[in-house]
């Protein structure tokens, strides 16, 4: 190579990388557009990217559940104790738990639980035995038609309860929307009241 080509092949790498450089973007395809995969909606049973709660599935409630040892770690539903007067569908003895979320927006009256709000409803019969677990969990974008609600019955052991021709009593319940549909001006809930007038 000789002493001309050596001090111009530089200046010809530089200035190709140059205009490549400073080329205008396309606007059908924008920086690191190849390297993202498009945004979609979240399957069924998935909450949306980032969203902290579990998915909104019997098995990984009741997992979360357990995982939070809700009994020993959250709050008893503002007004209500262990074993409180009931009435059917659920038991005739009541215990209902609510995790921070839920226990923020009862106490302040907010009118509408936030994502991720959990209630948990122990059922007991006459005699104090535990029946069922019943589960209202806001999971969002999950239940639109019905403020976001996720519902579930499991039995003590933690597996979910099924009606009686054996369909799964979790995710959009039938028989559980239609009941709670009443109280849809108190976001569904019949505990007690989370907003300051009207129901």
């Amino acid at each position: 190579m000789t002493a001309t080509a050596r001090k111009t092949l530089p200046i010809l790498i530089v200035a190709a990388l140059g205009a490549t450089a400073c080329q205008p973007e396309s606007p059908a395809e924008p920086p690191g557009a190849a390297e993202t995969e498009p945004a979609s909606a979240p399957a069924a049973g998935e909450n949306p990217a980032g969203y902290p709660g579990p998915d909104p599935t019997g098995a990984a409630v009741w997992a979360h559940l357990q995982g939070e040892d809700y009994r020993e770690s959250w709050s008893f539903w503002p007004g209500r104790g262990e074993l409180y007067e009931g009435r059917e569908p659920h038991g005739m003895l009541l215990t209902t738990y609510v995790n921070d979320a839920a226990l923020g927006a009862v106490e302040e009256k907010a009118g509408r639980m936030p994502p991720g709000a959990m209630i948990v409803k122990e059922n007991y019969t006459p005699e104090e035995k535990l029946a069922s677990v019943t589960v209202m969990y806001k999971a969002p974008g999950f239940n639109p038609d019905h403020n976001d609600w996720f519902f579930a019955k499991y039995r003590p052991d933690g597996s979910v309860a099924e009606t009686p021709d054996g369909t799964p009593q979790a995710g959009r319940v039938p028989g559980c929307q239609a009941c709670h549909e009443a109280r849809k001006t108190n976001d569904y809930l019949y505990t007690g009241r989370i907003r300051t007038e009207g129901m």
